[in-house]
């Protein structure tokens, strides 16, 4: 498969599912009246995404696993805000679950990702097929 645009790559795919899903949840419940924890989760879900994509525009291997370490480090966040969202009473244990599960999958699939690229040439938008 040949990657000729961050779109291109699985994970900020997922990254981007996951933010529609928390969006969708910030407007459904009252979260969306909880302004500071809301914008929080926002920024922290979206800089998942975010960090992908401007990781690959950076046009270098090593600024790429820079921005996909920081990436998952977002993911990491995200995860901890679940917690909250659920302690909170915004979400039932079931999407929860459900969401923390999507959250330690994409984690995992970003650092597999960062593995990759430690014993490859993928040089970001320098480099794009091999993938």
């Amino acid at each position: 498969m040949t990657i000729k645009r961050f779109e291109d790559l699985e994970i900020w795919k997922d990254a981007r599912a996951l933010c529609k899903e928390i969006h969708e949840i910030i407007v459904e419940t009252s979260l969306k009246n909880d302004f500071k924890l809301s914008g929080q989760v926002k920024g922290a879900w979206g800089s998942i995404m975010d960090n992908i994509a401007e990781g690959f525009e950076r046009d270098g291997n090593i600024e790429f696993r820079q921005f996909l370490s920081i990436a998952k480090g977002s993911a990491g966040e995200a995860r901890s805000q679940l917690y909250r969202i659920f302690d909170c009473g915004y979400i039932d244990e079931q999407r929860f679950l459900h969401l923390k599960n999507e959250l330690e999958q994409l984690s995992g699939k970003i650092k597999n990702f960062i593995t990759y690229l430690n014993k490859s040439s993928f040089q970001g938008n320098k480099f794009r097929s091999g993938i």
